[in-house]
């Protein structure tokens, strides 16, 4: 068995550590962290912003908003809290990532497909019989 974690690590190989983990989880909930690998902190970015499209649809479904509003509502909010997170949270700087806009549109369209996958199931399920 260590022979192959060897071989493993002389091929370039590499697996994420537990305390690695650990550490982004840190990192995106602790404020001003330092971000030295640019694609932990996108992946941060991606992976909230999938889970905040999830939560806005359950509230979506369960408040019940509809139609143009909601979809409005959705996108405003979602843009507002991630920009609102590495802007002011995180207090990146947005030009090592390509602007504001580049983070902000960092995995919204399969935040966007959760929501409304979310919102349509919870809505439906609730407010029709």
């Amino acid at each position: 068995m260590a022979s192959k974690s060897k071989s493993l690590e002389k091929n370039g190989s590499t697996t994420l550590k537990p305390h690695a983990l650990d550490s982004i989880w840190t990192r995106a909930f602790t404020s001003n962290s330092e971000w030295p690998d640019k694609e932990e902190f996108l992946d941060v970015i991606y992976w909230s912003r999938q889970a905040l499209g999830i939560i806005i649809g359950l509230l979506w479904g369960l408040i019940p908003l509809k139609g143009f509003v909601a979809l409005l509502l959705f996108v405003l909010v979602n843009a507002g809290l991630i920009y609102i997170y590495f802007a002011n949270f995180q207090s990146v700087d947005e030009e090592e990532y390509g602007g504001a806009w580049e983070l902000t549109k960092e995995g919204f369209m399969t935040s966007f497909a959760g929501f409304l996958v979310t919102w349509i199931i919870i809505y439906s399920g609730l407010h029709f019989e």
